[in-house]
């Protein structure tokens, strides 16, 4: 069976790994394609490609029909345009490659504008947090002044990001320079943050939150239509370098569990909780495996065998057991990229 992975992060090659270690060996065939000759998950790949850098759109969509053509493949699980390739999934249906998609195209949109998401979540699925979506300093000003009197701190974090991208809380004591100076990560002075703004009178949609300041969750799952087949909660330590914790939250869990269903959530992904005074709220579904997923994995469960078993096999799935407590980290390795790797192969 040839399954493609179009151009995506580079942490795909852990769930490479875990589909190697889940299908029996000359079974599968992994193609991964990216758009730079040194991509490290051409490491992990069975074949590898270029593909086009500045293709998107339908030009980018066509690009891979016919690459799914002329590559046999069986099972396409698409990162780059998913939302866009998931709309057309009935053209690569009638070439006889099946999609494997997160969600159904509405659903992947949704999940790419957090303000959207946050508001449409309804409380009986998931908590969220408290936040105003803003688009200008005046409607700053008025989010800052209503959430404040609710809240101790606040933070801002743009509706569109990726990996935090943004994120800042917001400081009312300090200037740029102390922050610079102290080696302040992750805050913004308060003022500053509003002259920008000034200077901006519209600028992309800013989520004014509540911060939230307690342990952060990052859930990798296993999902089948709208079923929840396994969820590892991977519990991060409030410092850095200090390693993760295979957690057992019932809330959370519960949360996780709901939030499959209303969204019919399918393959792998990644739902993250923070807390606050008040208990976990829901920050963000990822609709792609996370950069930790080797990390979850090592609680005891394969999240790739349960996707290769129930979704690609369409075979019962075997029951696996999360080993709770484990303490878990990554450690880089150094690799090199052979001369084969860096010529690579173009499509």
């Amino acid at each position: 069976m040839r399954v493609w992975f179009n151009k995506t992060f580079s942490t795909i090659s852990s769930v490479f790994n875990a589909l190697h270690q889940a299908a029996p060996l000359g079974e599968v065939t992994l193609i991964c394609t990216h758009v730079h000759y040194g991509a490290s998950a051409f490491l992990a790949a069975d074949e590898y490609y270029l593909e086009p850098a500045d293709y998107q759109g339908e030009i980018y969509l066509q690009w891979c029909l016919d690459f799914c053509l002329a590559q046999q493949i069986d099972w396409f699980w698409p990162a780059k345009e998913a939302a866009l390739i998931t709309q057309y999934q009935q053209r690569f249906a009638a070439i006889g490659v099946q999609v494997l998609s997160v969600a159904d195209y509405r659903v992947l949109h949704l999940l790419h504008n957090k303000a959207e998401f946050y508001a449409a979540v309804p409380p009986s699925v998931a908590k969220t947090m408290d936040f105003i979506a803003v688009h200008d300093l005046a409607g700053f000003d008025a989010a800052v002044a209503e959430l404040a009197k609710k809240h101790d701190r606040l933070c801002v974090k743009p509706a569109v990001s990726v990996f935090g991208l943004g994120f800042r809380i917001l400081d009312t004591q300090r200037d740029s320079i102390s922050h610079l100076l102290d080696g302040v990560e992750y805050q913004i002075p308060l003022a500053e943050l509003r002259q920008g703004m000034i200077n901006t009178p519209q600028f992309a949609t800013l989520l004014v939150m509540e911060h939230l300041a307690g342990h952060e969750w990052s859930v990798d799952c296993a999902g089948h239509q709208g079923k929840l087949l396994s969820a590892v909660q991977r519990k991060k330590s409030l410092f850095a370098g200090y390693g993760q914790v295979i957690d057992n939250q019932p809330d959370i869990h519960d949360m996780v569990t709901r939030l499959t269903a209303h969204y019919a959530l399918n393959g792998l992904f990644n739902i993250q909780f923070k807390e606050g005074k008040q208990g976990p709220r829901l920050l963000e579904i990822n609709p792609r495996p996370s950069g930790g997923f080797g990390m979850a994995c090592l609680s005891g469960v394969n999240l790739a065998q349960l996707i290769w078993q129930a979704v690609i096999k369409s075979e019962p799935v075997t029951e696996l057991v999360i080993h709770y407590g484990r303490k878990v980290t990554e450690v880089n390795t150094a690799r090199m990229l052979s001369e084969e790797h860096a010529v690579s192969q173009v499509f």
